[in-house]
């Protein structure tokens, strides 16, 4: 015979309920780590450098998330990208990888350019020589300077003018090309100082960009966390903001209420405190002038409870013959 339910034990009803819900709560949260659910596919990439990537990255294609960075390691002379694939996506087995830039202050991410057929095998590595790392404005800027100071001018500027000669029988087209080619080797030559001097500006500018690298970044990490913190007090700041303003209209309501009453005493007050101000002399006068007075009264009363005096001739002084 089967017991009614209202008349079962809650305690274990009760107890499985909460198992049931709490075990939902964590698939909810773990959704991503439930294998044929949302797991996803896991791949790898080998880069020269890991180019400020970093775990939890995005991973795209054609600009769009289709899963993250899980890992980044250093393999030997190269880096290794551990990444996984969590949406659908089609990139063949000639499929390249990047590192790109995701913000302009410093965020990357992966970028996948599919390529060749079929899809890609799981757990397969993307080679080096389909990898492409991310070459920062600072490296660039460098490499220009000193690029560009390697060149010799003059002997640019007299090959220019040597290949004008050469080409000196032309078509008009042509020599009008030649010759203005010509006039610019001339003023490259002729502005020789001016350039080295703009390239070693340009490559002391990204030196000390590169060395203040690491003091924008404790910048903006410090910033983050203000801001963190600043989140988790955002309910004790509302409170806060909350009773000040509440403070300040029973403030306002009480001087309101009490206008009429108010008025009179400070009327009477101003009173006071200007004949405290016409007799302030006389106040002074008065302070100074007792100041003996007060001494004298703190010599008598200043032994307990009974006070000090002196009364002359109480008594008949007795003379030394006396009887």
């Amino acid at each position: 015979m089967s017991i009614p339910f209202r008349e079962r034990n809650p305690v274990p009803i009760g107890a499985a309920g909460l198992a049931s819900i709490g075990l939902v709560l964590y698939l909810a949260f773990n959704i991503q780590s439930i294998p044929f659910i949302g797991g996803g596919n896991h791949y790898r990439a080998a880069f020269t450098e890991a180019g400020g990537l970093i775990k939890g990255d995005d991973v795209r294609i054609a600009g769009v998330k289709v899963g993250k960075v899980e890992n980044v390691d250093l393999a030997g002379s190269h880096v290794e990208v551990d990444f996984k694939v969590t949406e659908p996506a089609a990139f063949g087995d000639r499929t390249g990888a990047s590192i790109r830039m995701k913000t302009l202050l410093g965020a990357k991410y992966l970028a996948l350019e599919p390529a060749g057929g079929g899809q890609l095998k799981q757990d397969s590595e993307i080679p080096l020589d389909r990898t492409v790392s991310s070459y920062d404005i600072v490296n660039a800027f460098s490499d220009l300077a000193t690029t560009s100071e390697e060149i010799n001018t003059d002997q640019l500027a007299t090959s220019l003018t040597t290949l004008a000669t050469e080409f000196r029988d032309s078509p008009p087209d042509v020599k009008a090309a030649l010759d203005g080619l010509s006039r610019l080797s001339t003023t490259i030559a002729s502005r020789d100082g001016e350039l080295k001097r703009l390239l070693a500006s340009a490559n002391n500018v990204s030196g000390t960009v590169a060395q203040r690298n690491k003091a924008v970044e404790s910048i903006i990490k410090d910033s983050d966390l203000l801001l963190v913190e600043l989140n988790a007090r955002r309910e004790a700041i509302h409170t806060l903001f909350t009773n000040t303003s509440a403070m300040a209209q029973q403030l306002t309501g009480l001087v309101r209420d009490n206008r009429s009453q108010l008025k009179p005493a400070l009327d009477q007050l101003t009173k006071v405190l200007a004949v405290l101000e016409k007799h302030e002399k006389d106040l002074g006068d008065t302070i100074t002038a007792m100041g003996p007075f007060t001494r004298l009264f703190a010599n008598v009363l200043g032994n307990g409870r009974w006070f000090d005096t002196y009364i002359q001739n109480l008594t008949t002084p007795v003379s030394a013959g006396g009887h």
